[in-house]
């Protein structure tokens, strides 16, 4: 049985697998405008932290975004690239090296904020404003133009549509 609970600011999916071990799922969601100084650095949203501890992995994600995990999350996404048929599908090599060598490990300092390696920034084009999302089990960073365009162009109907072939509903 699931249950949703809010614990502080963040809300905690809680997948009941028996009386003796229960699961918890990070929801992460929201969005959040911050910047990037001059060395680099980011400020990660206080409700981000707390889910995510005080390292995690950043690494290139999607549509010219960075994709942001908990180093749990991180473990269970690790294991589906490595359980991909590495030897016979060119496509599985590829996926694999594309979030895999750009990845870091990045811990938070003193005032909640990561040292973004340049490799990264460079990859999802960050130069000072950000936007942070939260989209379910990871974060992603946006430039604030980037995001802007992608947001923007949101088409409610094929949106809709989509679930609707997924198998989703709203």
């Amino acid at each position: 049985m699931a249950r949703c609970h809010k614990v502080g600011q963040k809300y905690i999916n809680s997948l009941f697998l028996s009386s003796a071990r229960m699961v918890v799922i990070v929801m992460f969601m929201g969005e959040y405008n911050h910047t990037v100084d001059t060395k680099g650095r980011l400020i990660i949203p206080a409700k981000f932290r707390e889910a995510l501890g005080e390292e995690f992995v950043v690494a290139k994600g999607m549509d010219g975004c960075l994709f942001v995990y908990s180093k749990e999350e991180w473990s269970l996404f690790e294991k589906k690239l490595i359980d991909l048929p590495q030897l016979t599908s060119k496509e599985s090599r590829y996926f694999s090296r594309y979030f895999l060598s750009g990845a870091a490990v990045v811990e938070l300092d003193k005032q909640g904020r990561i040292l973004l390696p340049s490799k990264l920034r460079e990859a999802a084009a960050l130069d000072k404003d950000v936007v942070l999302v939260g989209v379910g089990n990871r974060v992603e960073i946006w430039s604030k133009d980037r995001w802007d365009a992608v947001s923007e162009g949101e088409d409610l109907d094929e949106i809709a549509l989509t679930l609707e072939k997924l198998g989703l509903s709203i």
